[in-house]
């Protein structure tokens, strides 16, 4: 058969398979109009990309694992082929984790591979949720799709949480003790809640039967579910973009779904996996063979969870000391419950913040084109000072690694680290909004005069001038596309009285808005313009 012959009734097939499919679910219509949607080419929409390539990644290596991994605490003693641990007493999980990382073919690679992908969808779901808080994408009519992309990260914690949970290890161990102390203390409900999830006394006989449960089956549902979700919004939404004058060859908006977007979308995956499977083959983590299995006498330093459940971990060790109250016959342990109250409502005005914002600034305009975070500068120093606390948390989880590495007093490490907690995001807050209004005048300036050549010329007259660049026209349009919103007055209602509400939302208007950079207006080029040519 020719190879013409061939492609034809290749063809032939395909296109009887589209016709078969559009007479009875009438997909065609569909994926003719979802294949022209547009998507954006800049780089800092791949985030996103990363993060769902990650997790297809993480579903794959998963369903490897499970074939191997026997989710059970029954005791055993060890007969693999590890020799330092030949003999030693341990749980029928953490001894499947071996044989995994040891006898399986393949196994230490897909274990490796499964917790990179962890780390990696976290970190690109955080990233690509900056991106779009400093950029204000979550703005109507996309504040939803915000609320469902921050459950999604929230669900990620979760997953890597249950994931190295499992292996039994002396680390995952020392973490489900820390989670249950901090269960146990929350007032009347505490004690109860903890025997009921760890099935007893801890450690329990069923806590990693039922966090595999979790792990393998709800939590991935759940973030499938999510993700579907936030896709369908994404198309029904369309996307936003960056400003500029129109479509041109070095400004590209974006291309199409078919064929463009998805031959390159395509090739991104395989990257993604290839750097992937790269790292995991080069760098070892989690060596569950160098901790041993669980045992709740040792005491230890040096036992970190995972990065983003680090800042929890930072939390509860910055908490003052000595704030246990007691309440009737029941002991309220502040040094815990204040770092668990913090750390929700830290999530809690992360999760709401488009609708905050949205009501301080009484913005009820749609918004598709993104901002440059320098145009926002107290929302863009909010998103510093949030950042700042996160990470001084982050780092309050290495206090001990600190101390020792550095032979210093865990006391004075502790000290100066809950006073960064409170210092460090206020001066990332001032040091932030000064920068970007100090970036806003610097525009206005080069909008009104050209940028710097370098260039020193002498005029007729003996004066020395730098010759001053015109901008061309994509560059002129981002750098005057911004609207300069007002502070709100405190107005009276419909009985001519002011409310509370309305004086607290006219501070916060103000707060927001008060210090602000105005663009440069058509009158202001027209004159700088006439500036010009005179000189």
């Amino acid at each position: 058969m020719s190879t013409a012959t061939a492609t034809k009734k290749k063809g032939g097939f395909l296109a009887g398979t589209a016709n078969y499919l559009d007479e009875r679910v009438g997909v065609a219509g569909i994926l003719k109009e979802f294949g022209r949607k547009v998507f954006p080419d800049h780089w800092s929409f791949m985030l996103g990309e990363v993060a769902l390539y990650s997790f297809l990644v993480l579903l794959l290596s998963g369903t490897f694992l499970t074939f191997w991994f026997q989710p059970s605490m029954v005791p055993v003693i060890y007969d693999g082929v590890y020799g330092p641990l030949k003999g030693a007493d341990m749980s029928v999980a953490y001894s499947s984790t071996l044989d995994i990382s040891f006898e399986v073919r393949g196994g230490l690679l897909m274990r490796q591979v499964h917790h990179w992908s962890a780390l990696l969808f976290v970190a690109a779901s955080g990233l690509h949720m900056l991106r779009i808080f400093f950029t204000g994408a979550f703005r109507k009519p996309r504040e939803i799709n915000w609320v469902v992309g921050f459950v999604l990260f929230v669900l990620g914690m979760a997953g890597g949480f249950t994931g190295y949970s499992l292996p039994d290890d002396l680390l995952s161990g020392n973490g489900l003790r820390i989670i249950d102390g901090m269960i146990k203390g929350i007032p009347f409900i505490g004690a109860y809640t903890s025997s009921l999830l760890f099935g007893g006394e801890f450690p329990g006989e069923a806590i990693v039967g039922r966090l595999y449960s979790l792990h393998i089956m709800l939590i991935p549902a759940l973030i499938l579910v999510f993700v579907a979700v936030h896709l369908f919004m994404v198309v029904i939404h369309k996307h936003t973009h960056y400003s500029g004058p129109g479509r041109r060859d070095d400004n590209v908006v974006g291309y199409p779904l078919m064929p463009v977007y998805v031959a390159k979308a395509g090739g991104f995956f395989f990257i993604v996996f290839g750097v992937i499977m790269l790292v995991a083959a080069t760098f070892t983590i989690n060596p569950v063979w160098s901790y041993g299995g669980y045992d709740p006498s040792p005491v230890s330093a040096g036992t970190q969870p995972d990065w983003y459940i680090g800042w929890l971990d930072g939390a509860l060790r910055l908490a003052p000391t000595h704030l246990e109250f007691m309440v009737g016959n029941n002991t309220l342990s502040m040094n815990i419950l204040l770092p668990m109250v913090v750390g929700i409502a830290f999530l809690v005005v992360v999760a709401l913040y488009p609708f905050i914002e949205a009501w301080v600034t009484g913005d009820k305009r749609e918004h598709h084109v993104l901002d440059r975070p320098r145009n926002a500068p107290t929302r863009t120093a909010i998103g510093a000072a949030g950042v700042t606390f996160y990470a001084v948390l982050w780092a309050g989880a290495s206090t001990d690694l600190i101390a020792t590495q550095f032979k210093m007093s865990l006391n004075h490490v502790l000290t100066t680290i809950q006073i960064l907690l409170i210092v460090g995001p206020i001066l990332a807050y001032i040091i932030t909004k000064r920068t970007c209004l100090s970036l806003q005048r610097k525009d206005r300036e080069i909008v009104l005069h050209g940028r710097e050549s370098g260039r020193i010329i002498r005029m007729p007259h003996g004066e020395y001038i730098e010759v001053h660049e015109p901008l061309d026209e994509y560059e002129m349009y981002k750098l005057v596309d911004f609207k300069a919103y007002q502070p709100m007055l405190a107005r009276p209602n419909d009985k001519g009285v002011i409310t509370l509400r309305s004086r607290i939302r006219a501070k916060l208007s103000g707060f927001f808005f008060e210090e602000r950079v105005e663009p440069v207006t058509a009158t202001e080029l027209e004159a700088a313009h006439d500036h010009k040519e005179i000189h």
